[in-house]
């Protein structure tokens, strides 16, 4: 079945494109989401009078896409999780865990379907870069650091140990010192 594609859709063409589509696609995919029409003549004529609205509306959604992208490009996320101490998760962290994360890191609105992740859940200990499908043909790339709980107070972000004392326990400890001291003058 011959279509005009009133969308730009992946491996079938551009917008105004005539593809060759089986019927089934065409008739349960493609016509009810108003992605394509039939390739008939009064639809090709009508398709050349929309041409200008469907180019400008396209455009439209590559901008939003590629706003979205440059607020999460580049973003690096840490996700801490319960973890062996051989670097094995207790669970896994999947697409629901990093759109949240990402969302609340970028103030992004990121969805679950939009985060791509081709090996599966994440399942160890470790830094993973992954891609964000934002749409028409715009992604934005992410790391992602998966530290253990115990480990993420004590490891920065660029994954330096960090070996620092709280310096308010330490005063709270002396002033407890010096008040034992006062009550066993008197």
């Amino acid at each position: 079945m011959n279509v005009i594609l009133l969308e730009k859709i992946g491996k079938l063409g551009e917008i105004g494109d005539t593809a060759s589509v089986k019927a089934g696609y065409a008739r349960n995919f493609l016509f009810p989401k108003g992605k394509a029409i039939p390739a008939t003549k009064a639809n090709l004529a009508e398709f050349e009078v929309r041409r200008a609205d469907l180019l400008a509306a396209h455009n439209e959604k590559v901008a939003a896409s590629q706003a979205r992208a440059a607020k999460v490009d580049g973003t690096s996320l840490i996700i801490e999780v319960n973890a062996s101490d051989e670097g094995k998760l207790f669970g896994s962290v999947g697409t629901r865990e990093i759109a949240d994360a990402l969302n609340t890191e970028a103030g992004s609105d990121v969805s679950k379907a939009e985060v791509l992740m081709p090996h599966g859940v994440i399942r160890e200990l470790g830094i993973k870069e992954l891609t964000i499908d934002l749409g028409n043909d715009v992604a934005a790339q992410i790391s992602v650091n998966v530290v253990g709980l115990q480990s993420a107070a004590d490891i920065s972000a660029d994954g330096s140990i960090i070996e620092e004392i709280d310096e308010s326990e330490s005063e709270g400890s002396d002033e407890d010192s010096s008040e034992e001291a006062n009550e066993a003058e008197s």
